[in-house]
């Protein structure tokens, strides 16, 4: 499985961004894709996630202002960033799992840079 994200830059404060993750491989078993993100000096933490069958999660932080979706082909992820604000700076990676709640795979993509600032 391979990761490529794409759609990272600068920001001011209250603007958009639309990160896009697009996988290649053996996708067929690919369980859950999502976003992760991680600011310097901090651990990288879970952003959105989205499952085959679309159930979509979101980290307490990003809620009612990202919208995680999937393409039809469920091999590409899309994280739509709105209201953006200088702590969600931060280096972000599309993560894509395979296997069950307690026994997985997780593949990762290179990571696109995410910064807002006025």
């Amino acid at each position: 499985v391979q990761l490529v994200e794409s759609g990272g830059g600068l920001v001011q404060p209250g603007g958009s961004l639309r990160l896009s993750c697009a996988g290649s491989g053996s996708m067929f078993s690919i369980n859950v894709m999502g976003w992760y993100r991680q600011a310097p000096g901090k651990p990288r933490d879970f952003v959105a996630s989205i499952t085959r069958g679309g159930d979509i999660r979101y980290a307490d932080s990003v809620k009612g202002r990202f919208i995680i979706s999937s393409g039809s082909a469920k091999n590409t992820v899309y994280l739509q960033m709105n209201s953006l604000k200088p702590e969600d700076t931060a280096v972000y990676y599309c993560n894509a799992r395979r296997g069950s709640l307690t026994v997985y795979d997780d593949y990762w993509g290179q990571g696109t840079q995410v910064t807002v600032s006025s």
